[in-house]
């Protein structure tokens, strides 16, 4: 399909960005195809009956790489699931693994469902039985395929997952390690709830760090300085909004949900914002903002960064000439269609992908899954012995100088690493690290040509993932 096609589903989007990255690389024949081809999907229905009536159910899990094992991808329940989704989840889950060294492979699923429509008790049996499907089937495992929450999922129903699989294999000593993103008292990791959120945060502090890269986009100051307009209020955008706001502080000027979104030039409380939502269930009312019904609209007005953090194709041929923003960070999964993307390269606007942008949940997971194999916290073992370190150094400048150390200093130097700052630190470095790889190569490997961030971040996953298939070699 040329480059000019528009592609018809999602998994269209993401199979012909691979291409264009795959056409600076010189592949047997063959390869191309293999690399983009699930290795399983698989499909299962099941009856629930409840009270007063029977309902089937469809879900699906697909492995798009098991390179490395295990296989890593979230479980999405939304009436809009379907095969499509899982196969082009599950192969963005491998590139983008690939991208910031976590050693998984790729894999997705979901539940065709909208559990707006069922209380608790419902879901936890929805839940459960699918989860029975998965396992029995050895798609869900601490060593094959491990699921994390995603859309219309959360802690709630992992924890009901990994409950499930420790009643199918009571020997398995390594059974929380069957699912990431679980309640901390179940073994989940501090952190991982604000995780992906974070991790944009780290995606735009790299940015703006690299300074060659905000010249290049026409920046002038800092990430502190700049206007930012996020489309999502879920647990990722809340989150990237308040961490920028409060740590980097950012003016969010607008925020956008399913029912309608708020604007505002002086920019807005996020967490004043979060707290009305959380009590009334909209945005409309909330005082000192302008509130418009169709919130999509907010994403056109203008802005130096816009983060959408919902669902695919929020940004399409529809609406992206009216796209204003100087930089889009990509914390949703596929929110620019591939149409949309080839009209942003063209004007010159910089796209930080998702592949890397919201790889912060899975390098968390990467973090818990290993915790679980562990059974032991981080810095259990070294942070007492850090503190004594510390309090040496101190006391040992206070000898020299025979003055006291200032008491802020002397907290800083004796504290030992509890374990969400060593969290906070691996993501960090992580996040850092992906975007000077993915910055050097975007300048260093087309001839002169200055790649856009999304086809150099795939380059750097494509090249990985065939150095470590023994089939698939590099000419």
């Amino acid at each position: 399909m040329s480059e000019s096609e528009v592609p018809e589903t999602f998994r269209d989007s993401v199979s012909h960005m691979v291409d264009r990255a795959m056409s600076y690389l010189d592949l047997p024949e063959g390869a191309r195809e293999a690399v983009k081809t699930c290795d399983s999907v698989i499909q299962v229905s099941f009856p629930i009956r409840f009270r007063d009536r029977i309902e089937v159910f469809k879900g699906w899990r697909a492995v798009h790489s098991a390179h490395r094992l295990p296989a890593k991808g979230g479980l999405r329940f939304s009436p809009t699931m379907d095969q499509d989704h899982a196969e082009a989840l599950a192969a963005l889950m491998t590139y983008k693994c690939a991208i910031v060294d976590i050693p998984f492979g790729g894999s997705k699923g979901g539940l065709r469902i909208d559990p707006q429509k069922y209380n608790e008790w419902e879901m936890e049996r929805i839940t459960r039985r699918f989860a029975h499907e998965l396992i029995q089937r050895d798609y869900i495992s601490p060593a094959q395929n491990v699921p994390a929450p995603d859309v219309g999922t959360s802690q709630r129903e992992m924890a009901w997952i990994m409950e499930t699989y420790r009643d199918r294999h009571p020997e398995d000593l390594d059974h929380a390690a069957s699912v990431t993103g679980k309640p901390v008292e179940l073994g989940g990791m501090v952190g991982r709830l604000e995780a992906t959120g974070r991790g944009v945060q780290y995606a735009l502090q790299a940015f703006f760090r690299e300074g060659s890269a905000a010249r290049e986009a026409g920046f002038e100051g800092g990430l502190g300085d700049q206007r930012i307009i996020i489309q999502g209020f879920g647990n990722v955008g809340y989150y990237a909004a308040r961490f920028l706001q409060e740590d980097d502080h950012a003016k969010i000027v607008g925020v956008i949900k399913s029912d309608g979104g708020v604007y505002s030039e002086d920019g807005i409380d996020i967490e004043a914002l979060h707290d009305y939502v959380r009590r009334s269930g909209t945005m409309e009312g909330f005082a000192g903002v302008e509130f418009v019904r169709d919130g999509n609209r907010i994403m056109e007005r203008e802005c130096d960064i816009l983060i959408p953090a919902a669902l695919e194709g929020a940004i399409h041929r529809d609406n992206v000439d009216q796209i204003q923003a100087r930089l889009i960070a990509e914390a949703a999964n596929g929110p620019c269609t591939w149409e949309a993307d080839q009209a942003l390269r063209d004007r010159g606007v910089p796209i930080l992908p998702d592949v890397y942008v919201n790889a912060g949940g899975v390098i968390v997971s990467y973090f818990e899954w290993v915790r679980n194999l562990s059974h032991m916290r981080f810095g259990r073992l070294e942070r007492r012995y850090d503190q004594a370190q510390g309090q040496h150094i101190v006391s040992a400048i206070e000898m020299m100088t025979n003055e006291s150390v200032p008491e802020w200093i002397r907290d800083a130097v004796v504290r030992g690493a509890e374990e969400i700052d060593l969290v906070r630190s691996g993501l960090d470095d992580a996040m850092r690290e992906a975007f000077r790889e993915m910055h050097e190569v975007r300048e260093m490997e087309s001839n002169g040509e200055v790649l856009d961030y999304r086809t150099a971040a795939y380059l750097i996953a494509l090249r990985k993932i065939i150095r470590a298939r023994s089939d698939l070699k590099l000419i």
